[in-house]
């Protein structure tokens, strides 16, 4: 349930300029849900053409903005398709889509990268090492390139409040941006946690990137005769029972909630940029994450 006030303000604040990368990156892996085989090469893109997904195994090469309005799927992971004019009249009727877009999208949003060509052959973001650790460190290889339009902001006045049961995701009025998550799982492994973290202070790569994607071992095979996390295994994903990690160590004491944080982060992109706001986030997921996004998304649209 989306609780809105009506008096939502639609100003924007200045915070630098935009940013894309200095030259083209390229990485290969595995998808978590399909278990396929893809290559992904991120270009520099024009200023204010924002983030963009190519599949160029498809005809006509059909392009995927990563927009909160374009999403079409959020079960496990977030999931982007085409808008329908962008489609061949002779290709099928169901529109291209991109599986799977968080890790690298918060990546880039972490790193300051508001435009990018992003080229996939397939349907679905590898997974990589489960973080986003790989590729902020391929971004950081080329460098970050300082264009000359302004970066905006969406500046929260009233809050915003996206719940579901005990579950939300909250933006608040703030002075600047801050992201809250908590967690709370049966698992001792897990347990109860709570991570902080603010682009303008806390450094991306050294603080949230690293955290890994994170399962509970009784779910694995009910979730692989769904169809999902094919590609899923302990190299990439830390998996727990009720009481221990199967793959330590972690990354960090608290890495799931980190990870929750990193999610957060790469749903929150689709808004098109950190907001000025406390966000704050307890036992959410995609479904919510995006939700806000999309509220968000309308403070620059308006």
């Amino acid at each position: 349930m989306l609780k809105r006030s009506p008096t939502l303000s639609s100003a924007l604040q200045n915070y630098g300029v935009q940013h894309t990368l200095t030259d083209k990156v390229e990485c290969h892996g595995v998808g978590l849900h399909s278990g396929q085989h893809t290559t992904v090469t991120i270009m520099p893109a024009a200023e204010d053409s924002g983030i963009v997904f190519v599949r160029t195994d498809l005809p006509n090469s059909p392009i995927i903005p990563a927009q909160a309005n374009q999403v079409v799927q959020t079960l496990l992971s977030t999931e982007l398709a085409a808008p329908s004019s962008s489609q061949s009249s002779s290709e099928s009727t169901s529109p291209a889509k991109v599986r799977t877009v968080e890790h690298l999208l918060a990546a880039l949003m972490g790193m300051g990268i508001d435009n990018a060509r992003i080229e996939i052959d397939g349907a679905e973001i590898p997974l990589l090492d489960g973080s986003a650790r790989l590729w902020t460190e391929a971004i950081a290889k080329v460098g970050v390139t300082p264009q000359q339009a302004p970066r905006h902001r969406p500046v929260v006045s009233e809050p915003i409040w996206v719940r579901d049961g005990e579950a939300f995701v909250a933006a608040l009025p703030a002075p600047n941006c801050r992201l809250t998550y908590g967690i709370d799982f049966a698992s001792e492994a897990i347990g109860q946690q709570w991570q902080s973290w603010s682009p303008d202070v806390d450094d991306f790569r050294e603080a949230i990137a690293p955290a890994r994607t994170f399962g509970l071992a009784h779910q694995v095979e009910a979730l692989r005769q769904q169809g999902l996390i094919k590609g899923g295994s302990l190299d990439n994903a830390l998996v727990c029972d009720d009481q221990r990690w199967l793959n330590p160590p972690l990354r960090y004491s608290n890495e799931p909630v980190r990870h929750k944080l990193l999610d957060l982060i790469g749903d929150l992109s689709l808004a098109g940029s950190f907001p000025q706001a406390h966000v704050m986030a307890y036992k959410a997921s995609h479904h919510l994450h995006v939700q806000l996004a999309c509220a968000l998304h309308q403070l620059i649209e308006q």
